[in-house]
Parts: structure tokens; sequence; C-alpha cells
């Protein structure tokens, strides 16, 4: 059982620059993206401060975001990393299982993944994460090195958009139909 204390805010900085690139994106008529909230029950409450102070997950979440852009559903996930590597721990069964389904019904799924050592972000599909988890699964390598993420998807600031993540998904989508 995770519990909040022990886990902190982790990844936090990340999602608020999502939050307000999805801010933008929905005042631009881009897309509609929502932030999943993860259901927390409360163990220790500072009732005079009305502050939580421990707490912990109720249930297992899918993934941290969803939504559709231009027609087209989405759902990702955000990952942090202090090394110069994504460590496949951080990306769960009950993620990759949500992320295969919500590809078995047309949607794209994919992760944003920043390397604070580079204070670089990418965008990773989900077909190329899924590669990566079942070699891990099946006992190779365990992570994905900052290396092996393509330059073709490094997410950058852009027309006021702090993590313009959408030409990734239009990447995604002019590189599916050319295969």
């Amino acid at each position: 059982m995770a519990y909040w204390a022990s886990r902190g805010l982790r990844g936090s900085t990340l999602e608020e620059l999502i939050n307000l690139t999805n801010e933008k994106y929905r005042e631009k008529g881009l897309a509609l993206i929502q932030k999943i909230p993860t259901p927390i029950k409360p163990i220790k409450i500072d009732k005079e401060k009305r502050h939580i102070s421990l707490a912990y997950f109720e249930q297992k979440s899918t993934v941290d975001y969803i939504g559709v852009v231009q027609g087209i559903p989405i759902c990702f996930d955000a990952k942090e990393t202090s090394k110069k590597f994504l460590s496949i721990h951080n990306i769960h069964t009950h993620q990759i299982e949500f992320m295969e389904s919500f590809e078995e019904q047309k949607g794209i799924a994919f992760l944003i993944v920043y390397f604070s050592t580079y204070d670089e972000y990418f965008y990773l599909p989900y077909k190329e994460l899924k590669k990566y988890w079942y070699k891990a699964i099946e006992g190779g390598k365990k992570s994905i090195n900052y290396t092996e993420f393509s330059s073709e998807y490094k997410i950058t600031t852009k027309n006021g958009l702090l993590l313009h993540y959408l030409e990734g998904i239009k990447k995604e989508l002019e590189n599916s139909k050319t295969i």
C-alpha cells in the first residue's frame, strides 16, 4: 500500500507544466485533456490547519491524463527521472494493460518523460514503450536509457505552449501512415 507521506509529490512540477499546457490547448480549441485524480484515503488530518499529513491510495490509478485531440482519444502518463534512464519499475502492469486496451479502442497512448538531469522532455509512444516492457518481463534490460529516446519525439516549448506534446501525437500519426 502506497502512502502519501512515503512517496511525496514526485513529478508535481512536470504535472503542473502539463496542466498549464492542457489549459492552453483547451483555450485554443486544440484539445480537451483532464488530469485523472487518484482517490486517497486520509489517515492523519490536522483539523486546525485542514491539512492531510498521511494518506494512502485507495485504488490503483490507470494513467495521469485522458482526453481528446481533434476527435482522437488520448491517454498518457507523466514520468520523471533524475537518472540517465527511465526504470521500467516506474511503469505498472495496470498502466500497461490500460494503455493496451485504450489503443485497441483506436486511441493513442503514450508517456511524457522528463529527464531532470538533462532538463529534457520526451514523448514515448505506447508502441515503443511496450517493446521495452515485454523485454524487461522476459528477463531483459529493466530500463530505457536516455540515449534510446528518439530526438524526433523531444518535446519543446513552442507558441507559448510549455510542453507542446501534440507535435509528438502528430509525428506518431505520420509515422504510422508510412508503415
